[in-house]
């Protein structure tokens, strides 16, 4: 594994290319949309590497990182992503299309479980014991600790090899088609946080 540091925005040149996916996290101030900023956020392309954009500043501008972001050829790729989609949208004005969540996912075929956390579906899935301990710490440091960058590059490592494995189970459960819909509407759902309905349900009676 190779984590890679940047601040602000991406390096030109980084190319992405031909890739089916990206796997895409952020790490906050806190967990209130309203309030709480983007401070670091990290992709990866399935090849074991991690690419970390540090905005310690909360200089959003990242042309680079936003042009990615855009891509409408490329799936990005979350666990839950309803969180993070609105958090790249608030900071960086893009909406990421088409998404892919794993955490979706795995609610729709582990019925036989309530536990959804990455760390669970890693250990499940893949037999990998992820480590939580810099889930809770100051993310708008000026300088994150190598345990912090450590942390948030495992959060995008694992992602690819997930959505694999839950392809899978959900081809077999006969619910792909049922997923590419809550795929499709997942980005509309993170507006409706932002715009205000996050704790309601407009679907209900």
């Amino acid at each position: 594994m190779t984590v890679h540091f940047h601040t602000d925005d991406l390096p030109s040149g980084l190319d992405f290319a031909g890739i089916d996916a990206l796997a895409i996290d952020t790490e906050t101030t806190g967990l209130d949309l309203r309030r709480d900023r983007l401070c670091l956020l990290q992709l990866s392309a399935g090849d074991g590497d991690a690419h970390l954009v540090h905005f310690p500043t909360g200089d959003y501008g990242a042309p680079n990182l936003r042009a990615l972001l855009s891509d409408p050829a490329m799936i990005k790729l979350f666990h839950f992503g309803r969180f993070d989609i609105a958090v790249i949208h608030r900071a960086l004005e893009v909406t990421c299309r088409p998404v892919y969540c794993t955490k979706i996912a795995s609610k729709l075929v582990r019925t036989y479980t309530d536990r959804h956390g990455l760390k669970d579906l890693c250990g499940e899935l893949l037999g990998i014991d992820l480590s939580k301990q810099q889930q809770s710490s100051d993310w708008a440091a000026e300088n994150l600790s190598d345990a912090q960058k450590a942390y948030a590059a495992s959060d995008v490592l694992h992602l690819h090899a997930l959505r694999a494995r839950l392809d899978v189970m959900l081809s077999r459960e006969g619910r792909s088609a049922l997923a590419a819909d809550c795929f499709g509407y997942l980005p509309s759902r993170a507006m409706l946080d932002l715009a205000g309905w996050a704790d309601q349900d407009i679907f209900a009676h």
